[in-house]
């Protein structure tokens, strides 16, 4: 064989590793790109999903306070204290309730 299609040979080599070395990191990116566009989605459906439960649970304390006269303290009370007078409080502000 001569030198000049040994060379040949080593280039074509080379080049077919890079080409499946690069095709390689390409469909890694095009996973890793996969993935974190899932976890994003998630994390902002969760984030929705957590507004929208707390602006429900903070009407449903003013309603408790507002319509039925209950203190804050007393609301929270029924509510089995599951939660505290100042998360009571934030929620109410969610809910548009002072």
């Amino acid at each position: 064989m001569s030198q000049q299609t040994i060379k040949q040979q080593a280039r074509r080599t080379a080049r077919e590793m890079a080409d499946r070395r690069r095709k390689e990191r390409e469909e890694r990116e095009r996973r890793v790109i996969e993935l974190a566009e899932r976890v994003m989605v998630a994390i902002g459906e969760r984030g929705a999903a957590v507004a929208e439960t707390e602006k429900r649970a903070g009407e449903a304390l003013r309603g408790l306070t507002e319509h039925e006269g209950l203190s804050l303290r007393e609301a929270v009370e029924w509510c089995d204290e599951r939660i505290t007078v100042r998360e009571a409080t934030r929620l109410r502000r969610i809910a548009g309730g002072g």
